[in-house]
């Protein structure tokens, strides 16, 4: 299958990156657990096997999707830590072997969105199941007519035809919610065109294409064998190219290649240069948690290319790279016991700015950086290391620790399906746990593996960084940014913490946008992360407000 991405990409929580060493343990056999978003339980196997030579090969089944054979990159094994990492949907598994090594404790990252994720051994390869004939025929058909439902926004109809989950999943106000959210970023719908399908298991995957308004968009009906809807996806159509928003003006600037740093971690970035004699004021995009590449891509989204364009579009020269743990992931493995936030995120962004600052056509005296999520709680950091920088823009910061940002998210996803399952239980209570186990470092001993996906020392060294109260003993001044209905990184925790902290502050400008989610997207109702999985774009007035005030 091509786009094996769709629903895990809407699985949600922030968490710190995680790492693993060179392979001890004998993994190979089937490993098999499930993904609890509510009351959806997916399931995925894990298929791993020895190669000649001794390494670790491995392809993943989300079996509830429809989706298979999804090659496992790299597999790494350290004592009882396991790391597991499948490039194709960016999703990286870290768990603890138990010492009886039939089962896995750890936890699902993909992008900026963790969950927890409990695997056990399991004697054989899930058996298939004969796909009724009826079905199959009937399939399409009804993935049709369902689409038609939407389309005429008749809910009641198209609830009816979801199976039980689907129906706790998504009642008539959530899938409502959720067609509206697709209308905002698709604009209307048009017409229906033609679908494809295939059998996987018990399932019929129907693919129906659809043209919007604004983009094509891919309708994904997964099928059961008793003729019920069982699944709902909506991909990126025919095409996946990058759409610019309207605000970015491609004749007003120019992009080029450029390189991060020196030595055995320099990274590959792009210079966005406004078209002109200069000097121009310039800026550091700098992203969140996990492997993400110079765009901040999350889904079919990509907010650092939409704020690249846009300010360059406004005379701002603005520079985004790759992450090291993107760029180099063999090489952050081998020293994840040393591997700290700093050498995450600060060294090279603080390498960024120098590179800005020698850049011609840039002015010296005026470079900026730009945090996202974990970007934004470390910009208080990165400026503390070069007293030179002329500013700060915070976006989505957290300003309270970041285990309990993961329970927190974890609290909240659960929350999302109404009561908890007891599988869902069990899983609150080892991320409850682990939180425990990193506040009470540097007690708690090296045998306790990875926390929360991290080593003892990425903890450790953020143990007591306090990002509000950091930001207070800086003289630069600073923007500070929060959508209102973020579900990651809270108004009123956060948001709040930061205002309290800076309180008198002449030169901090604090702003809300009560439509906009963590990744400063309109969002129409409650954001549950689902939506990012549907193109959209950085806010017009985010981009304006950000320009206003450096000019």
């Amino acid at each position: 299958m091509k786009r094996p991405t769709a629903f895990l990409a809407a699985l949600l929580i922030s968490s710190a990156i995680a790492f693993g060493a060179p392979a001890t343990n004998d993994l190979a056999g089937h490993w098999q657990g499930a993904l609890e978003v509510g009351p959806v339980k997916l399931r995925l196997l894990f298929k791993i096997s020895r190669a000649p030579g001794g390494v670790l090969t491995g392809k993943l089944d989300s079996l509830d999707q429809g989706a298979r054979d999804i090659p496992v990159e790299t597999i790494s094994v350290r004592d009882n830590t396991v790391r597991m990492e499948v490039k194709t949907v960016q999703g990286v598994y870290n768990g603890s072997l138990d010492a009886a090594g039939k089962t896995m404790s750890g936890t699902w990252q993909q992008a900026a969105h963790s969950l927890p994720l409990t695997l056990e051994r399991s004697p054989a390869a899930v058996p298939s199941q004969t796909l009724p004939a009826s079905a199959s025929t009937e399939a399409e058909p009804l993935a049709k007519r369902f689409v038609s439902f939407l389309a005429d926004e008749d809910f009641q109809q198209a609830v009816a035809c979801f199976d039980a989950t689907m129906k706790a999943a998504l009642p008539l106000d959530k899938l409502k919610e959720t067609w509206a959210n697709l209308l905002q970023k698709a604009g209307a719908f048009q017409k229906m065109g033609g679908t494809r399908a295939n059998t996987f298991q018990q399932y019929r995957i129907v693919f129906v294409t659809c043209r919007f308004q604004k983009q094509p968009v891919t309708v994904k009906v997964v099928v059961d064998r008793a003729g019920q809807v069982a699944g709902l996806f909506f991909l990126p159509g025919d095409s996946t190219a990058y759409q610019p928003p309207g605000y970015v003006h491609p004749s007003s600037f120019e992009e080029k290649e450029v390189v991060v740093g020196e030595g055995q971690w320099q990274l590959p970035g792009t210079l966005t240069m406004p078209v002109g004699k200069g000097p121009f004021p310039a800026m550091v995009l700098v992203q969140g948690s996990g492997p993400l590449d110079r765009d901040e891509s999350i889904g079919p989204n990509k907010p650092f290319r939409d704020l690249a364009g846009g300010l360059a579009s406004r005379g701002l020269a603005v520079l985004r790279y790759e992450k090291r743990t993107k760029h180099y992931p063999d090489k952050c493995r081998a020293a994840f016991e040393s591997f700290t936030a700093d050498e995450e995120t600060t060294t090279d962004a603080l390498a960024a700015v120098s590179l800005l600052r020698h850049t011609p056509g840039v002015n010296a005296n005026q470079v900026f950086v730009l945090g996202h999520s974990l970007g934004g709680m470390l910009a208080p950091r990165i400026a503390a290391g070069d007293a030179n920088i002329a500013g700060l823009i915070i976006m989505a910061g957290a300003a309270r620790p970041l285990e309990d940002l993961v329970l927190e998210q974890t609290l909240y996803q659960a929350s999302l399906g109404g009561e908890l399952s007891p599988d869902a239980r069990k899983r609150v209570e080892e991320i409850k746990r682990q939180v425990a186990a990193v506040k009470s470092l540097p007690e708690t001993t090296s045998s306790e593996g990875l926390l929360l996906g991290a080593s003892k020392g990425y903890w450790l060294d953020l143990k007591n960084y306090n990002p509000a109260a950091a930001a207070s003993t800086l003289r630069q001044p600073m923007l500070i940014l929060q959508g209102e209905r973020d579900c990651q990184v809270s108004l009123k925790a956060d948001f709040a913490a930061w205002r309290q902290e800076l309180a008198g502050r002449k030169n901090v400008t604090l702003k809300s946008y009560p439509t906009l989610n963590h990744l400063f997207m309109e969002v129409e109702g409650q954001s549950t992360g689902r939506e990012y999985e549907l193109a959209g774009h950085v806010s017009a007035s985010v981009v304006n407000d950000i320009a206003d005030w450096v000019f």
